[in-house]
C-alpha cells in the first residue's frame, strides 16, 4: 500500500524536523510515535476497518498521527478544522459517519453515532475495501457536496521526490490545499510550521521566527497582507516562494505583491476539491498565465470553460449526481482565456455578470477598484435588473471614513477611461466586516 511507502520514508527521515507547533520542534520520529499511539487508541476504541470517522483537529502531531492511523486502519476519514465546527453535524449526516473523534490540546474525545446507512457510492467503495477521505465543498450557499477520494489514487502523485521547503500550513486541515501541503511535506521530508492564528501579523511573525521558505495562501489574504503592511515590521528574507490559489488573483494585487517581494517567486497553483492540486507552471513569476498538466492530467477548453480529465480525480459525490461525462471529463466551471498552451482563469461561470448581453468579469472590475487609495478590499457581483438582466454592484472596505454616496461618486470618476460604462458598479455598499470567509476566500 502506498501509505506504507510514506511511513517508511518518514522513518528514514528520523530526527529531521517535521513540524513546529506552539513554538515546539518535533521530529519525524515524534510524528510516528503519535501514529503508533493512535493505532493503539483506535484499537481500544473498537474502531474497525471500513468505518467512516470524522476527525476534528488542526495541524498538530496528534492530529497527524490520528489521520495516519485511520488511513492505515482502512477507514474513510473526514478531516474537519475547528473553524468549520458549526458544520459538524451537517457533514456527519451527509456522509453518515460511524464515529467522531476530536483531537484537543489535552487529549481527545470520541462519540459513536450508532448504526448508520451510508450513501450508495460510499457503501460500494467500502464494500470493495476502499480507504480514503471525504472533503466538502466550501460554497456559502446551498448544501455542501461531499467529495469521496480514494487514498491510493490521491497520494500517488507524491511518489516522485520533489523539494519540500519549510512551509506554513496556512490552508486549513480540511481544505484540499491544506491536505496537499500535509502529504507533500511529510512525504518529502520538509517542515510544517503550524500557525495558531492566520492574521497577517501572526503569519509574518512565524516566517521571521522559523525562517519559513514557502507561504501558500489565498489572494484575499495576500491583499490583506499588502493593505496592512504587516510584512514591513518583520524580516521575511527567508521566503523563497509564495503560492496562491483557491480563487482568482487580480492583476493589481499580483503587481503590488511582485513589487513588495521582488526576490520571491510567485507561483499560481490550480486545484479543485474534486480533482486535487494539479501541477501548474506560470509563464513567469508575477504572471497570471499558466499551463496546467502533469502526468495523468489532460485539459481542454469548451466554450471558454476549462475541462479536466485526471487519474487523481475523486471517486464522486456522495450527495450529488455524477459530474463526469462518458469519457471522464470534469467541467470545472472556470472561465478562461487561452494563448497557445497557456490559460488565464478569469472567474467562475456562475459569477460572470451579464449586463444586457455583455459579459462583465468581477475580477477585472475588482482589479481596477483596488487601485483606488480609498479602497482596502472589494467584492464585485451581479444583481438582478428588470431591464438589463443584471447590473454590477460592489461591496467595499474603505481605508478612510466615507459614506456610500461619496464613495460612489469617486469610484465612478476613477473608473472612467479604465472600464466600460456597463462595467462600472451602479451600487456601492460600504461594509465594516471582512469580505472573505474563515478560509480567506472571497464571499460573493
Amino acid at each position: 500500500m502506498i501509505l506504507d511507502e510514506m511511513l517508511e520514508k518518514m522513518a528514514l527521515y528520523g530526527q529531521r524536523e517535521a513540524m513546529i507547533t506552539d513554538g515546539e520542534s518535533l521530529s519525524y520520529e515524534s510524528i510516528l510515535e503519535q501514529y503508533r499511539l493512535w493505532t493503539a487508541i483506535l484499537r481500544d476504541l473498537g474502531i474497525r476497518s471500513g468505518e467512516v470517522v470524522m476527525l476534528e483537529g488542526d495541524y498538530s502531531p496528534a492530529a497527524s498521527g490520528a489521520l495516519l492511523a485511520l488511513l492505515a486502519n482502512g477507514n474513510v476519514a473526514i478531516p474537519l478544522s475547528p473553524q468549520a465546527g458549526h458544520k459538524r453535524e451537517q457533514f456527519m449526516s451527509i456522509a453518515q459517519a460511524n464515529k467522531y473523534i476530536a483531537v484537543t490540546g489535552t487529549g481527545y474525545r470520541m462519540a459513536d453515532r450508532g448504526p448508520v446507512e451510508h450513501p450508495e457510492l460510499l457503501k460500494d467503495f467500502l464494500s470493495a475495501g476502499g480507504t480514503g477521505f471525504i472533503l466538502f465543498t466550501s460554497g456559502t450557499t446551498g448544501v455542501p457536496k461531499a467529495i469521496l477520494h480514494d487514498l491510493s489514487r490521491f497520494i500517488g502523485r507524491y511518489r516522485s521526490p520533489r523539494p519540500a521547503l519549510r512551509t506554513i500550513s496556512f490552508l486549513l486541515f480540511d481544505h484540499i490545499g491544506g491536505i496537499n501541503t500535509w502529504f507533500h511535506t511529510l512525504f518529502n521530508g520538509g517542515t510544517i510550521i503550524c500557525p495558531s492564528g492566520r492574521m497577517p501579523e501572526e503569519i509574518c511573525a512565524l516566517i521571521e521566527r522559523h525562517r519559513v521558505e514557502l507561504l501558500p495562501a489565498s489572494p484575499s489574504f495576500l491583499n490583506l497582507l499588502l493593505m496592512t503592511g504587516a510584512d514591513q515590521a518583520y524580516d521575511l528574507s527567508s521566503l523563497k516562494m509564495i503560492t496562491y490559489g483557491t480563487e482568482v488573483m487580480s492583476d493589481s494585487t499580483l503587481e503590488r505583491l511582485h513589487d513588495r517581494f521582488p526576490q520571491v517567486e510567485l507561483r499560481q497553483t490550480y486545484g479543485l476539491s474534486e480533482m486535487g492540486i494539479l501541477r501548474a507552471k506560470s509563464v513567469h513569476s508575477g504572471s497570471a498565465w499558466l499551463k496546467i498538466g502533469g502526468e495523468g492530467v489532460e485539459t481542454r477548453i469548451v466554450n471558454d470553460v476549462l475541462h479536466i480529465r485526471s487519474q487523481t480525480a475523486m471517486i464522486g459525490y456522495l450527495n450529488a449526481p455524477n459530474p463526469f461525462d462518458e469519457e471522464g471529463w470534469f467541467n470545472t466551471q472556470d472561465v478562461v482565456l487561452q494563448d497557445g498552451e497557456h490559460i488565464r482563469i478569469v472567474g467562475r461561470k456562475s459569477e460572470i455578470i451579464n449586463v444586457g448581453g455583455r459579459k462583465v468579469y468581477p475580477l477585472e472590475v475588482e482589479g481596477v477598484l483596488l487601485q483606488m487609495p480609498e479602497i482596502r478590499d472589494v467584492t464585485v457581483k451581479g444583481e438582478a435588473n428588470p431591464l438589463l438582466g443584471q447590473v454590477v454592484t460592489a461591496s467595499v472596505n474603505v481605508n478612510v471614513p466615507l459614506d456610500a454616496r461619496e464613495l460612489k461618486r469617486r469610484l465612478t470618476e476613477f473608473c472612467r477611461g479604465k472600464l466600460e460604462d456597463f462595467q462600472i458598479p451602479v451600487k456601492v455598499a460600504v461594509l465594516e466586516g471582512e469580505l472573505f470567509s474563515e478560509r480567506y476566500k472571497k464571499t460573493r
